[in-house]
């Protein structure tokens, strides 16, 4: 028997010896495990989202891709699909938060349902995009797609205890808002959640958080930098721009949302948007507080505004009470038509003459003047025409109005004179008084020679007079200036 016992000992002891390998072992292991499990609940959470809503044109996914860092590029319709990289500095740390965004269309709000379910509600945040180069819209927007948003978490059927855990958290984040220390931290550090003293916890107001969601709610207005093209183009003034932030204010009150203004094209509060994005999903710290002095760069974080605040742009409102419908003030400036002139073809000039020529033909005679008018009184050259009202009427006898010309005078001046003359004598027989002087002269036989013929007082007669008068002027008026007063006549 003892053999045995020997042979059994040895054998116990290398038991004894395993099993406590196997202990140690167990501990290394378990150590590992929750030094692994430690290290990964510190990690940044994966499966955020953020829910994006706005009309077409309003900038929602030119602001999201210029969060990303990337060109913004919008392929496809229905539920557009990006994600922003969101880097802890603290424990080194990298992770992506999805971007979901829906299209301007109602028709796409079904969508929804393939970027937010019941397990993935709590880990979301919405967006409510809002125009400001169309301020008219902005009020009908919002409520429209707020409405969406709405809708689709009663949709959800969430469990009555957990929509109500929900709903508590925004309330508690909501009262437990305090205004952030002075602190420049070099990165997004990740905020104490404990070991602190409970802050003071206020009532909420009459109109606070009356639409709980049971999410975060973030309005962003896009193309602020059009605030100065209201003003000079649309005649917008302060009035105006206080009245829509007291509109919008009053309306996140309701969500307990927060307002950030923003531009892509002066990149102005871009990087303030995504702090305060990655602040209410990933509990990063945030040092940055309200900003209301200028019109286009507000930020208001969720939390510090309320009736009272808002009051004070009431006081700035001189032509419009508070509770005026928005509408009835900020109005759609009238459309500006363009016109298009239609582009018309010229027609073919022998074309266009026939035509002339066939209106001519279809239009009645028009009476002809009387056959003892000379044809002086058609030609619309003559320095001054005879025959107006008020202009005493000048001698009868046309050699009686010839006068000397003056040898110190130009020829062609002195020639220009006595054809005037001339013309207004002719002109004078028409209308002078049947005993004038000299009322058989020149007129009589030019009526006579158109009776003999049956014609009108043709040049001829004119001719041989001018002819006449040329011959007495040739001392003074020499051949190259008589030439073209010839054919002037």
């Amino acid at each position: 028997m003892a053999p045995v016992l020997e042979k059994q000992l040895p054998g116990a002891a290398g038991l004894g010896d395993n099993n406590k390998e196997d202990e140690e072992g167990q501990t290394l292991w378990s150590s590992i495990l929750s030094e692994v499990s430690t290290r990964s609940s510190s990690k940044l959470p994966s499966g955020k989202n953020i829910l994006v809503f706005g009309e077409d044109g309003s900038g929602k996914t030119t602001l999201m891709a210029k969060l990303q860092g990337a060109e913004p590029n919008k392929k496809g319709r229905g539920l557009e699909y990006l994600y922003l990289n969101v880097h802890d500095e603290d424990r080194d740390d990298l992770t992506r938060c999805n971007v979901w965004i829906l299209d301007g269309d109602l028709y796409h709000k079904g969508l929804l349902k393939f970027a937010v379910t019941p397990q993935s509600l709590p880990d979301c945040l919405a967006v409510l995009v809002a125009d400001m180069s169309r301020p008219w819209t902005i009020m009908e927007s919002m409520q429209k797609w707020a409405s969406v948003l709405r809708d689709h978490v009663d949709k959800l059927k969430v469990p009555p205890e957990d929509m109500r855990e929900l709903e508590q958290r925004m309330v508690k984040a909501f009262q437990e808002y305090a205004e952030p220390e002075d602190a420049n931290p070099a990165s997004p550090r990740r905020a104490p959640t404990s070991g602190e003293d409970e802050a003071v916890v206020l009532p909420l107001g009459d109109n606070t958080l009356t639409h709980n969601l049971g999410i975060p709610v973030l309005i962003v207005c896009t193309k602020c930098d059009a605030i100065s093209v209201l003003e000079k183009e649309h005649d917008f003034r302060d009035e105006h721009f206080d009245f829509i932030q007291s509109c919008i204010r009053r309306f996140s009150l309701q969500y307990g949302a927060g307002l950030i203004y923003t531009s892509v094209k002066e990149e102005k509060n871009l990087d303030l948007l995504y702090k305060y994005i990655v602040h209410k999903l990933y509990d990063f710290q945030f040092v940055t507080p309200a900003l209301v002095v200028e019109k286009d760069a507000v930020f208001i974080p969720s939390g510090w505004d309320n009736e009272k605040k808002i009051g004070i742009l009431h006081e700035n409102l001189t032509t419009v009470g508070p509770d005026n419908p928005f509408e009835d003030f900020i109005t759609k400036p009238p459309v500006r038509k363009l016109v298009h002139d239609k582009e018309i073809n010229a027609e073919d000039e022998q074309v266009f003459l026939m035509k002339q020529q066939s209106l001519l033909a279809k239009q009645p005679a028009t009476p002809t003047r009387g056959a003892t008018e000379s044809p002086g009184r058609t030609m619309s050259s003559s320095p001054r025409p005879a025959g107006r009202a008020g202009q005493p009427s000048v001698t009868s006898s046309p050699m009686a109005s010839v006068k000397k010309p003056d040898p110190n005078m130009k020829a062609g001046a002195a020639n220009e004179g006595v054809l005037a003359n001339f013309f207004n004598s002719l002109l004078s027989k028409k209308t002078g008084s049947p005993g004038s002087p000299g009322s058989g002269a020149v007129g009589a036989g030019v009526q006579g020679s158109a009776k003999k013929t049956g014609q009108k007082p043709g040049l001829t007669d004119v001719q041989a007079e001018l002819d006449r008068m040329t011959r007495k002027q040739d001392s003074v008026v020499s051949a190259n200036n008589v030439s073209p007063t010839e054919n002037e006549a």
